[in-house]
């Protein structure tokens, strides 16, 4: 199964309760469907040998409420009853692996720009998942986009917000658009930033880069997961801006995400990237984030929640 698809018989945790998924509805003048008001996350549920486990469960449930607080939402829950929720998603529909997407947003309560009123929801939905981009296991072809990623003091880019992705969704079509499987965006000042929803890192002459915070970036769970065990492994990772043109001449490039994982790139503009197939540091990191989440490796950072 490739992509991000629902059965349509998943329950999905809506408020506080487990649901069916023809229930879990919303009225048209939400307020989230007119301005874009929600703020959500997309996390992972993998299958080990000691039974599903959640990756970095506290740390997307932290990251949601960050968001919330950026954006001023109020809710009627805590950190730990929304990590509870992904668990009970996870184990109500049987999960051995899954996607979840818990969201934040804000319902019907009056039609304005002005969000007073409006009630808070909370839901957690889940469901099965292949590759997030086609082709991934032997790298992607992708392009660097026409769309740049909001200017600092617009749109606050930590905050993982469903009006962010109007975007990401430009930078997306357009690159699927053009026989791409990815676009690259850069920021405002020209510099290298993310994909429609991945970090990005490039390796050139044995050390890792990957654009920093400022350059409006989505400070990615993965992305620090990745730094975390590059450095485990004696690699140096340098965070700084990163000019258009060394995406061509890098050795390896990939992207990282909750749903990309770690996905290498092997052309760029039709460029092709290093010897044109996932690199040695590539491949390196890919086995060891994957020998930890399928629990093949020691947990040492405890980034598995285990649903038994």
């Amino acid at each position: 199964m490739a992509g991000i698809n629902f059965r349509g018989d998943e329950k999905i945790w809506f408020d506080g309760k487990l649901i069916p998924f023809d229930e879990a509805k919303v009225h048209v003048l939400a307020h989230v469907i007119h301005y874009g008001s929600s703020i959500f996350e997309g996390a992972r549920c993998y299958s080990t040998p000691k039974g599903p486990a959640i990756f970095r469960l506290e740390q997307h449930s932290k990251r949601i409420f960050n968001g919330c607080k950026i954006y001023r939402i109020d809710i009627p829950f805590t950190e730990k009853d929304v990590e509870q929720a992904m668990i009970d998603v996870v184990r109500e529909n049987g999960f051995q692996s899954a996607y979840l997407r818990p969201i934040i947003f804000r319902g019907y309560g009056g039609l304005g720009v002005n969000p007073a009123g409006c009630p808070t929801h909370v839901v957690v939905a889940g469901c099965e998942m292949g590759d997030y981009l086609a082709g991934a296991a032997n790298g992607v072809n992708v392009q660097v986009s026409t769309w740049t990623r909001m200017a600092p003091n617009t749109f606050p880019a930590m905050a993982k917000s469903g009006a962010n992705y109007m975007n990401s969704q430009l930078i997306k079509m357009e690159a699927l658009g053009n026989g791409f499987v990815e676009g690259i965006a850069l920021d405002v000042f020209g510099y290298v930033c993310e994909g429609s929803g991945e970090n990005i890192f490039l390796v050139h002459d044995g050390k890792l880069y990957t654009p920093p915070m400022g350059a409006s970036i989505l400070v990615g769970i993965t992305r620090d997961s990745i730094i975390t065990l590059a450095k485990d492994n004696g690699l140096e990772v340098i965070e700084r801006n990163i000019a258009r043109e060394e995406l061509y001449i890098a050795d390896e490039v990939f992207f990282t995400g909750s749903a990309a994982e770690v996905t290498p790139i092997v052309t760029i503009d039709r460029i092709q990237v290093g010897k044109g197939k996932p690199g040695p540091i590539t491949s390196l990191l890919k086995e060891k984030f994957f020998n930890i989440i399928e629990g093949r490796a020691d947990d040492k950072w405890a980034w598995l929640t285990y649903i038994h």
